[in-house]
């Protein structure tokens, strides 16, 4: 039968699992919650990717392609407000191209002259190009349906002025239509309209394209981006933490990216993107990986590294192997300086490129410190340093990175930050609302800020207090604080029980994008629980939030399409494996599930086994425990295709018997600790 999940009544929805047969099979969960695949056995767990290849870390991988990029920030404007955050976008998105084999054209704060020359330069280059990439973070505006970016020289003596010195964006793209390769256009570059009442719309104007490109802009058409709260605007924060991520296809990337923003802005800025691509492309190429969670926990283990445990406690408080750090913090020495790292036979280079990749995917300075730490002198050693130069210290990262950190609601987890449950919250309840309120004193025109504010009031106990700012948030525009209002209303916690208020808010926010939003009107559609019962509708906001980038969504279309409730045109394999690389593990367990059954595809145990390795190493521990009893529904090909991964990798020297058992453990164990590295050496 299907799994569900329950709501649990703390502001803002996270869930609680429900017993396997609280709810009837066909009862769709709420926000943040998720059903499962229907199996004989045990419910279903979380279970990770393909095949055994697939676990092993890359080493960066050979460009056959040429890649230039034109990176220009402009900030200092004679004429024109001031922007924060451009010069140090610009910088970082160079570095990182760089690092990906692009060519780079970097241009700071360039008058209209400079920046014809500089693209100029630019198009040459490209011209001989398999990849071409523009990247633009500075004030840009449309008038009468054409769009400008706008160099640092212009004036605003009078509009017709002003438009004499911008950049018309139309030019730049009818150039690079003669280029042969794709073409990948960044704008974030609507951060206000200059020309404010005299302009023709705040942002900029929608784009068609030419075969071959792809557009990505930092917030919806006719839309207001904004600078960032810390170092880097939100939209090139979202590329920066997501761009070194290996066999992700730019599709995806954006996806993230939109999802990063949505949720670090409360809604109140979406990127958008155009995509007339003809082939699929990857910024760093390769095989999907395991995530950054996984990766950190495997390295740390491997390393037997106190510094990479407690940084994992630090990044993942909700983390799938926060029993596994704390175990090895009791039980250790507890010296911080140790590591075995360097004192692997053989290994330490390749050990060295494994921390450094987790370093550049999470941007965490302490990764880049210890890297430097343990390798003064390795092959990365001048890009660790530039790291540590560019993202500041923790004592410069207050308030808003505290607040963050501490008071964020898991389903608005980013790249940056996962978020964390309300019982934890409520232990660091003091600390919360300290930071909260310094970062609404510093930033009192950011909402999000207030709806985290109000989480943290609400976590010490202050419900009245923590109702008020929810609803000043709300008032925003902050969608966070939509839904925990609505959430709030449906089970009349602090608030007059009132179902026709939540959907409500439901409403406004799901078509404001809230992902979250989407999903508990959906399940009151599905359920008719305080409006007349839609299933098709129900369906197409699942789709709506899926689009979004919710991985929940995304596996309940799987759930549905698999029952044969949905016709999304995706099969149910497809859908799970996409929210697993989305972040809902689940995904890859459900995958599993249909590939030893044969169910809807064929069976294919060595996939299966794969996917069911993948869980050991990523998940809080079930799929081990359920693979070490003796009784168990998986099938006999399945089990036995992984005793042979489990062999080849080193681990198991035992019978290929298909049977699950307490053979099974310590070859398990030695995997999910970190061990399949090796592999990668055989």
């Amino acid at each position: 039968m299907l799994r569900p999940m329950r709501v649990s009544p703390e502001p803002g929805n996270h869930a609680a699992t429900a017993p396997p047969d609280a709810m009837p099979d066909a009862m769709p969960a709420a926000a943040g919650t998720c059903w499962g695949a229907a199996r004989r056995h045990a419910a279903p767990v979380a279970a990770l990717s393909l095949a055994l290849v697939l676990l092993a870390l890359p080493l960066r991988p050979a460009w056959a392609e040429v890649r230039v990029a034109l990176v220009i920030g402009n900030a200092g404007y004679t004429d024109v407000p001031v922007l924060e955050n451009p010069l140090n976008d610009a910088r970082d998105i160079a570095a990182a191209f760089e690092s990906l084999e692009f060519d780079v054209h970097l241009g700071e704060d360039l008058t209209q002259d400079q920046m014809r020359a500089h693209f100029a330069e630019f198009l040459e280059a490209a011209h001989h190009a398999d990849v071409t990439a523009v990247y633009f973070a500075g004030h840009g505006l449309q008038a009468g349906a054409r769009n400008y970016l706008v160099p640092t020289d212009a004036t605003l003596t009078d509009p017709a002025t002003f438009m004499d010195g911008v950049i018309p964006l139309d030019e730049w793209l009818v150039a690079l239509e003669d280029t042969p390769g794709l073409k990948l256009i960044f704008l974030d570059a609507c951060r206000d309209n200059p020309l404010g009442a005299d302009g023709d719309m705040d942002g900029l104007a929608r784009v068609g394209s030419a075969a071959d490109f792809l557009f990505a802009f930092a917030t919806n058409p006719d839309d207001v981006a904004y600078d960032g709260l810390g170092r880097n605007s939100f939209f090139a924060e979202a590329i920066l933490s997501r761009i070194h991520t290996p066999g992700q296809d730019i599709s995806e990337l954006m996806i993230g990216v939109r999802r990063d923003v949505l949720s670090a802005t409360g809604g109140r800025q979406i990127p958008w993107e155009n995509s007339s691509l003809t082939r699929q492309f990857r910024f760093l190429p390769g095989e999907e990986s395991v995530s950054p969670e996984t990766m950190l926990w495997q390295v740390a283990s491997r390393a037997q590294d106190p510094v990479l445990m407690h940084l994992y406690l630090e990044r993942f408080p909700q983390g799938a192997h926060i029993a596994d750090v704390q175990n090895f913090l009791q039980i250790g020495d507890g010296d911080v300086g140790s590591s075995v790292i360097r004192r692997l036979p053989g290994t330490a280079d390749i050990e060295a490129e494994r921390l450094w990749s987790l370093a550049q995917r999470t941007r965490m300075r302490p990764l880049a410190a210890r890297y430097l730490d343990l390798f003064p002198h390795g092959a990365n050693a001048d890009d660790a340093r530039r790291m540590l130069e560019a993202l500041p210290a923790a004592a410069d990262d207050a308030p808003v990175r505290q607040c963050e950190r501490l008071a964020t609601h898991p389903r608005d987890a980013t790249a940056n930050t996962s978020g964390v449950e309300f019982t934890t919250l409520a232990r660091n309840a003091q600390a919360a609302v300290a930071a909260c309120q310094a970062a609404v004193d510093a930033f009192p025109g950011v909402p999000h800020l207030v709806a985290l504010l109000a989480r943290a009031k609400a976590a010490a106990g202050a419900q009245d207090a923590a109702i008020a700012l929810y609803r000043q948030a709300s008032a925003a525009g902050d969608l966070r604080a939509m839904v925990s209002l609505g959430l709030l209303h449906e089970v009349g916690d602090g608030v007059p029980r009132d179902i026709d208020a939540a959907i409500r808010l439901y409403e406004q926010a799901a078509e404001a994008g809230s992902p979250d939003a989407a999903i508990n009107l959906a399940v009151a559609l599905f359920e008719g629980r305080g409006v007349e019962r839609n299933v098709a509708r129900a369906i197409d906001l699942f789709d709506q939030a899926s689009a979004a980038g919710s991985a929940i969504a995304t596996f309940n279309l799987g759930v549905l399409e698999d029952r044969g409730i949905a016709q999304t045109g995706q099969s149910a394999l497809d859908l799970f494996l996409r929210a697993a690389r989305e972040g809902e593990p689940n995904g890859y367990h459900a995958a599993a599930t249909l590939l030893d059954e044969g169910r809807g595809v064929p069976r294919d145990p060595a996939r299966a086994a794969g996917f069911l390795l993948r869980a050991v190493a990523a998940d809080d521990g079930r799929a081990l425990n359920e693979l070490t009893r003796p009784e168990t529904d998986w099938t006999v090909p399945t089990i036995r295709a992984l005793q042979e991964q489990l062999r080849a990798a080193g681990h198991y020297t035992g019978a290929i018997d298909g049977a699950t058992g307490p053979s099974l453990d310590d070859p398990l164990r030695a995997w999910r600790n970190g061990g399949f590295l090796m592999s990668a050496q055989n």
